[in-house]
């Protein structure tokens, strides 16, 4: 069995398995009274501060053109919120998300997809059949943001999910990775053959166990906590 890092402090915070976030995530809306809408708000708007500056450390032309690559849960729903805020602030982002189970996308993809559209942010639907064309679309953009997988996913990337990650890879482009990159195991930060290899990871409220393998790092690049607005009363049970 796989160890977990026993990293315990990351930019002065505390490190947690998945385990723990999640009941920090429930604890934070049950005990506390924060949405939970409003954590995926700060943690999207919070990431897309972050990418403008990395396209700036980039010295990526302005209006810098974005493809942020949204799976069906909620990774992909920070993705949808941080290319609203990307396209507030005045870039170009475009929306590729992964076709929905047959149960739909759930509320919060939902909304936020509906509010990027609002937004005026071009979204295309990506499907088994249509997943080939971004192979000549991505490499048209400056920068790629990976949300497609976040903490709850299990398992090896198959079908659309495998090719996307695999177009990003290669389409010689930084990608950012949300929470983390898409197919390392956010626990020991092991991977299962199939994964994002990011230039920029921004993990949200707290640094992940995973990110802090030593055999993670060159799959994770620049790694940085976005605060997404944790009560301070949870973040210090977190450490202990």
């Amino acid at each position: 069995m796989a160890k977990i890092p026993q990293v315990k402090e990351f930019q002065g915070l505390p490190v947690v398995t998945p385990d723990k976030i999640r009941v920090i995530d429930k604890k934070a809306v049950t005990e506390y009274g924060v949405a939970e809408g409003e954590l995926m708000e700060n943690a999207g708007r919070g990431a897309a501060e972050e990418i403008l500056r990395i396209a700036g450390n980039l010295n990526l032309p302005a209006p810098v053109k974005i493809a942020v690559c949204c799976g069906k849960g909620n990774n992909g729903g920070d993705g949808l919120v941080a290319a609203r805020y990307l396209k507030q602030k005045g870039a170009e982002p475009e929306i590729f998300i992964l076709e929905p189970k047959e149960t739909g996308y759930g509320e919060l993809v939902v909304k936020n997809l509906e509010a990027a559209r609002a937004a005026g942010v071009k979204i295309s639907l990506v499907k088994k059949d249509t997943v080939e064309e971004l192979a000549g679309a991505l490499p048209a953009f400056g920068l790629l943001v990976d949300a497609l997988l976040g903490i709850g996913s299990m398992g090896k990337p198959a079908g659309a999910l495998k090719r996307v990650i695999q177009l990003m890879n290669k389409s010689g482009r930084p990608v950012v990775s949300l929470d983390l990159p898409s197919g390392l195991l956010p626990d020991t930060g092991h991977h299962t053959g199939v994964f994002i290899t990011a230039s920029h990871t921004l993990t949200f409220g707290l640094a992940k166990t995973g990110l802090m393998a030593a055999h993670a790092q060159k799959n994770i690049g620049e790694l940085k906590v976005i605060e997404i607005g944790y009560p301070p009363e949870l973040v210090a049970w977190a450490g202990r």
